[in-house]
């Protein structure tokens, strides 16, 4: 059997019975696992534009795409190799990704106020609670919906590359303002299959450790997206 069985129909039956507690027990320790990648992002991000000298090795040579090329690195060993790492390396993997996030989210304090910052920052915490909560409780199954973001998401992504040879501000606003809508799908999406995944994975504490830090990183995922398009729409620029 998968796993992490993210796609199981809602209401299915299980080989392995689990009930309420222990199904919020799991959904807990996924939003525990995001909330503290979540604050060490933060709190790296502070503490490097704080410190502008620790910028200087990414603002030469070729460290700023190393950087990047490194997150997108450590989201694809986590996403396609998570059966084959152990608890303790994909826990690892994911909080430094958290912290290499950190350092380039630093480059926001020079863009933005803090301040504009922080209340966005509320302004997706509270947006996130709201869908997530939605995403959990709804009785609708939501893969449908799934669907529509990722295509939604894919043409994000192409209108983005397209975009960097029109530098057109248009299109930059529309595809931020789609982009939105689509994580916010996404939320509810990836909360509705995390709920059911929780009914896939049995006992062995490795294997829910694991499915815990594959859909904190989904989630966390989800919310540093949505925070960057509502900080572009609502922040105070320097």
């Amino acid at each position: 059997m998968n796993q992490f069985d993210m796609n199981r129909p809602v209401g299915s039956t299980s080989s392995i019975a689990i009930d309420q507690a222990a199904e919020r027990s799991f959904i807990m320790k996924v939003y525990g696992w995001m909330a503290l990648a979540l604050s060490i992002t933060g709190l790296v991000a502070t503490a490097t534009a704080q410190n502008p000298t620790w910028l200087e090795p990414l603002l030469s040579g070729p460290g700023l795409l190393i950087l990047i090329f490194g997150q997108l690195g450590l989201v694809l060993v986590l996403s396609a190799l998570i059966r084959r790492l152990s608890a303790a390396m994909a826990t690892v993997l994911f909080l430094i990704y958290s912290i290499t996030v950190g350092i380039t989210f630093s480059f926001l304090f020079y863009v933005y106020t803090a301040e504009s910052i922080g209340q966005v920052f509320f302004i997706t915490a509270g947006t996130f609670a709201l869908v997530s909560a939605y995403g959990y409780i709804t009785r609708r199954d939501l893969t449908s919906l799934g669907s529509l973001a990722f295509m939604g998401l894919i043409g994000i992504i192409l209108g983005s590359v397209v975009n960097l040879f029109l530098q057109s501000e248009g299109v930059m606003w529309a595809l931020t303002y789609i982009g939105v809508l689509v994580f916010v799908g996404l939320i509810a999406y990836d909360t509705q299959r995390i709920k059911r995944m929780a009914h896939g994975i049995g006992e062995d504490g490795e294997i829910q450790r694991k499915a815990a830090i594959i859909g904190a990183l989904a989630l966390y995922l989800d919310f540093i997206n949505l925070f960057i398009r509502l900080l572009r729409i609502f922040g105070q620029r320097r």
